[in-house]
């Protein structure tokens, strides 16, 4: 292996000419031929046992050159980029120049650690909004306290929107039932839309044991065996129940929490949604001083560096709907997305991760941040209780290198929110010309995970 030219390009990328020798092919292309043989059949030879002259007589003296090449470059690449002192961060772009017996030549795109310009890092400026808690916030937080406590009775009247009626119902398509459109002791919450458009205003007046035909037309966008069509429903109304709220008194805060006193409980409520308005608000200030700092940054960023981060980005993303019992498949099915689609929503945040982790970095050189033996062993130690495993299991999980780079990007983030204020923030200045990269940034971010829906006890079309 011999590099043969150095160049640099645009966007923080390095191209590499490799020039593999004559002697060092000739051995790809044999053992190409070895483990290929088996699988060619050529006339008048025992399968994998025709020699290698007679196969590139038949298909070309570039048979194996392929494999060979697959065979030969990454190893070569890595050498080349080890020579040359360069700090690989992303997916290389490989194109071969020539090849035959005497050897072959290819260039790789490298994509090379850019160094981050900073620009004002200390002292940032951004607005937190303030905390505010009223009686009537703490009212909403009351409100599902109250619904777990309301109880379901039976009343003797029309049914009214609000109630649970308890019915029996069938649909009839031309006097002739349909598949899913029966259901016994539904009980269905008037108002809820849960059944289709129609069907729930019908059923309010009804008493217990009344009985009726109800007309409905389903939507156009409804099942496609009966989407737009009009049927009937003959309903029974077996039981109609309101729904009886509690006394919200010192009761029912005995009953719903650990206080004595509606005061007490009302106040826990308030102090807690104040602690997290107060987090929230925290949060939020320091995520628009965290955007400064990569605002304030100069960086050009190769595109093999967000790709990278975007593999790994989507890898998690798979992992975790794994873990949801949804295939990434399944996901795109539901969504009505490809992987392509899937892909390019998620480059966004995959360039701000990279865009962040360059802009601190940068402090952390900037700082001489440094992180000592004993927070590593402290890391370790508060990582190997979190997730109850040995000390030696973490640090042979996770490479001590990224362990101390995550702690010193921790102390880089530090810093800068430490040294922020709270005020109106800087106006930024006009934007440059977006390249690829920043425009991609405009793009939507990946479409929330889907909610696993709970089939309902019956076998109700009309209730979709």
């Amino acid at each position: 292996m011999k590099v043969t030219n150095v160049e640099k390009k645009e966007k923080s990328t390095v191209e590499l000419t490799i020039q593999i020798d004559a002697g060092q092919f000739e051995a790809a292309v044999q053992k190409a031929y070895l483990s290929s043989r088996g699988s060619i059949n050529v006339p008048g030879f025992r399968k994998g046992k025709a020699p290698r002259k007679i196969i590139e007589g038949m298909y070309g003296s570039g048979v194996f050159y392929e494999q060979a090449i697959n065979e030969v470059y990454p190893a070569a690449y890595e050498q080349a980029v080890k020579e040359q002192g360069l700090d690989d961060v992303g997916h290389p772009k490989m194109e071969i120049v020539d090849v035959g017996k005497e050897g072959f030549t290819f260039k790789a795109l490298v994509s090379v650690r850019p160094e981050a310009k900073l620009g004002q890092y200390k002292g940032l400026t951004a607005p937190k909004g303030e905390v505010k808690v009223t009686e009537k916030d703490i009212d909403e937080e009351m409100k599902p306290y109250v619904e777990r406590a309301t109880r379901l009775v039976s009343v003797k009247r029309k049914a009214k929107k609000g109630d649970t009626a308890v019915i029996d119902f069938e649909g009839f398509d031309n006097g002739t039932p349909f598949e899913g459109g029966k259901g016994e002791n539904y009980d269905l919450r008037l108002g809820s839309g849960t059944f289709v458009p129609g069907f729930e205003e019908q059923i309010v007046g009804m008493k217990a044991g009344e009985e009726k035909d109800i007309d409905i037309t389903f939507p156009q966008d409804y099942h496609k065996e009966l989407a737009g069509k009009a049927v009937v429903f003959h309903v029974k109304v077996n039981e109609v129940k309101e729904h009886k709220a509690p006394e919200v008194d010192d009761e029912f805060a005995k009953d719903v929490s650990e206080f004595e006193t509606l005061a007490d409980f009302r106040k826990d409520l308030g102090e807690k949604l104040t602690q997290r308005r107060e987090q929230q608000a925290q949060s939020d200030f320091e995520n628009q001083v965290m955007e400064q700092l990569v605002a304030n940054m100069e960086c050009d960023i190769p595109d093999g560096m967000v790709e990278s981060q975007l593999d790994r980005l989507m890898d998690d993303y798979a992992m975790r709907l794994q873990g949801q019992g949804i295939s990434m498949d399944e996901y795109q099915k539901m969504m009505g997305m490809n992987a392509d689609m899937v892909r390019a929503s998620a480059r966004p945040t995959a360039l701000r991760q990279v865009q962040m982790e360059l802009a601190l970095t940068a402090v952390a050189k900037t700082e001489a941040l440094e992180v000592s033996d004993g927070e590593y062993e402290a890391e370790v130690d508060r990582l190997a209780g979190q997730y109850g495993m040995k000390a030696e299991q973490i640090k042979a999980a996770v490479p001590a290198e990224d362990l101390k780079r995550d702690l010193l990007l921790r102390k880089a983030s530090k810093l800068v929110l430490d040294s922020a204020k709270v005020g109106k923030a800087k106006k930024k200045a006009a934007p440059k010309k977006d390249s690829k990269a920043e425009q991609a940034d405009k793009e939507e971010q990946p479409a929330e995970k889907p909610k696993r829906t709970r089939k309902k006890k019956t076998d109700e079309t009309a209730g979709e």
